[in-house]
């Protein structure tokens, strides 16, 4: 779909207004019935994955986080979300459809970003021909959802993106709408390494996400997912962080000693291309966000042990290369994401595959992204006994292969996702 992808500068074309006159034959005369009028926008946004997690809410209610964060934006080419809204005069009421599934409209999180984006037009421009019509959804991931892969950050930052470009305020400040839909979907709306800003304000004005450096900066950078389990979490994110804040007695220290020192040294790693400082930051964040989960009553566990066995061989790579090769970080779920340089995935790769070899029902679609097969160099001997760890097989359903890309991007009318009726294709 790459190059149907337009710029932002081409968007106001692609938010369509139809003029869909209605015409009935009476006694052999046409006769035009009143004009319909719909806005139609359809865009994509990324998944991002967080180098310096956030855990935890200081506002439940404003989705205000304890401490900053940092993520990596991952390319649209492997995962996307993508949405398309309708506006129009004759929609009887909002709806919303979610990989092709009707879904309550009533959501608290959905309603909020529907009612700030229609404020923030009233306030732009009060005449604006959409803001007293209601809206249909249609979104849909490329990927499993809730599996700890960032869905609903990719799935509220492109439902935002979207209806700033159906009510014309795509100008505007749109990562505090995106925050109250799901928190780190405010560092969805920016391509290559996205800074979130805890705020200090108690009505979140402040509370805002903002490009550290661009998807060109780092060109090196490529990520890898390996997918250990693709269905849902046992606790979800919300319950989670909820319980965390209440019950942990480290979670304090973390938001307001380690976290600060760490997003500076983060932000100088990224822009100084130091990928050492990067890559160990990134772990021992990794690894502190899943001992306050572990510190959480009762406790929560996302990794399992696949997830710890990950763990193992990517530090006994790299102690046995004398450097940081391949660095680990896990989010609320079971799934390891890598941060790897170029020169070095196909290593990590037939790591993997050694380690945790697929099995005959998932050997068919095991490498997926930018990696399609078994790279041609095996694991070498003295590696293997370094590791010296047995394989797991079918411990990795798959691993996709991705890297740093840009944010959301607007599609043209034939992606669209809904029908000139406004219903679902």
């Amino acid at each position: 779909n790459n190059h149907e992808r337009k710029r932002e500068h081409t968007t106001q074309n692609n938010t369509r207004t139809n003029d869909m006159a209605a015409t009935a034959t009476h006694n052999g005369a046409v006769t035009k019935r009143a004009r319909v009028n719909m806005r139609v926008a359809t865009c994509t946004a990324p998944v991002n994955i967080a180098v310096i997690k956030y855990w935890g809410k200081r506002d439940e209610e404003k989705i205000l986080p304890i401490n900053s964060s940092i993520s990596g934006t991952l390319s649209q080419n492997e995962l996307h979300a993508k949405t398309t809204v309708a506006a129009s005069s004759t929609f009887q009421a909002d709806r919303i459809w979610l990989n092709k599934k009707e879904e309550d409209i009533g959501n608290k999180r959905l309603q909020r970003c529907l009612s700030e984006i229609r404020a923030l037009a009233r306030k732009k421009n009060p005449e604006h021909p959409a803001l007293d019509w209601n809206v249909h959804i249609c979104s849909e991931n490329n990927f499993p959802t809730a599996a700890g892969l960032a869905s609903s950050a990719a799935g509220y930052a492109a439902l935002v993106y979207t209806l700033a470009h159906v009510f014309d305020v795509q100008d505007q400040e749109l990562t505090a709408i995106a925050r109250m839909g799901s928190g780190s979907a405010c560092r969805s709306l920016m391509g290559g390494f996205v800074r979130w800003s805890m705020g200090d304000r108690d009505d979140g004005v402040d509370s805002v996400a903002s490009q550290v450096v661009p998807e060109t900066h780092w060109p090196d950078m490529e990520v890898l997912i390996l997918v250990v389990n693709a269905g849902k979490k046992g606790t979800s994110s919300t319950l989670g962080m909820g319980t965390s804040v209440k019950t942990s007695a480290l979670i304090e220290h973390r938001a307001k000693v380690v976290v600060p020192a760490r997003m500076a040294e983060m932000e100088n790693a990224l822009h100084k291309k130091d990928f050492d400082t990067f890559a160990k930051v990134t772990m021992q964040d990794s690894n502190q966000f899943h001992a306050i989960c572990l510190d959480t009553y009762p406790p929560i566990t996302y990794m399992n042990d696949v997830s710890r066995t990950i763990i193992a061989v990517m530090t006994r790579f790299n102690q046995h290369a004398g450097e940081i090769k391949a660095a680990y970080t896990f989010d609320a779920g079971p799934n390891a994401v890598i941060y790897a340089r170029k020169a070095d995935v196909a290593a990590i790769v037939a790591l993997v595959a050694k380690y945790f070899p697929p099995t005959e029902t998932t050997s068919s679609n095991y490498f997926r992204g930018r990696t399609t097969a078994v790279p041609s160099e095996p694991v070498p001997a003295a590696l293997s006994d370094a590791i010296g760890i047995e394989p797991t097989p079918g411990g990795v359903q798959y691993i996709l292969h991705t890297g740093i890309g840009a944010g959301p991007q607007v599609l043209s009318e034939q992606s669209s996702l809904l029908g000139s009726d406004g219903l679902p294709l």
